[in-house]
């Protein structure tokens, strides 16, 4: 006997060395989670931002988090423990770059996921398929163009500085829309420097593709360093 599973057979220093039920549940499991979070990564956030760096950190969260989360879990940790696991995997913060609030949320919908498919035995299989399928459902609802448009925007250093009064907005619309061939919907205007006679001007418009674009966060030069 093992653990009070019934297990009987070759053990090792009172650890079984195989237990066929148990494996045959981590690959089913595993497999699931993974086809789950993979789903996540390449149909939602991959086809919007492609960048390859985040698609290899999500799979390889989910791998671990699943992983530590199972196996912690059939050891008879206190969930409490898991949790707080959980927790710490949640406020990781990347020294190398800013992560921009999308990625942190794709992070965080990640752990989550692999969470929840790492701690629910005690629930059905119908009851697990519904809670992941909840959050494909809500992932696509909210990336989908027609319930939420993404709205871009670029700051310009703009040198028309007799633009930038209110009684001009029009004129400084249509210069910029002219120079930059987009639909601006809205501007605001931001520091200016009356010595040089140039201003930063914020600008908002709908993209073409629809998709996030890290570079429109580069304010200037010093940014790219």
């Amino acid at each position: 006997m093992y653990g009070g599973q019934g297990f009987s057979g070759p053990d090792f220093m009172g650890v079984p060395l195989f237990e066929g039920q148990s494996v045959l549940e981590l690959v089913i499991r595993f497999g699931f989670n993974l086809l789950i979070c993979w789903t996540i990564v390449r149909f939602f956030y991959y086809r919007k931002s492609g960048r390859r760096d985040f698609y290899f950190t999500f799979v390889l969260f989910s791998v671990a988090v699943f992983l530590l989360i199972y196996l912690l879990d059939s050891v008879r940790l206190q969930i409490g423990m898991a949790l707080g696991l959980f927790a710490i995997f949640g406020i990781i913060r990347y020294r190398t770059e800013q992560v921009s609030i999308r990625e942190m949320t794709y992070l965080f919908i990640i752990i989550g996921v692999s969470v929840i498919n790492g701690l629910s035995k005690s629930i059905s299989v119908v009851e697990l398929f519904i809670a992941n399928l909840f959050f494909i459902a809500i992932i696509a609802i909210m990336e989908s163009p027609r319930i939420v448009k993404h709205i871009s925007s670029k700051i310009v250093l703009y040198e028309r500085i007799e633009l930038i009064v209110p009684e001009r907005a029009e004129e400084l619309k249509a210069d910029l829309e002219k120079r930059t061939g987009l639909h601006i919907l809205k501007m605001e205007i931001g520091h200016i420097d009356f010595l040089r006679d140039v201003a930063y001007v914020k600008i908002y418009y709908y993209p073409q593709l629809n998709e996030p674009n890290t570079i429109d966060r580069i304010t200037k030069l010093g940014d790219f360093s």
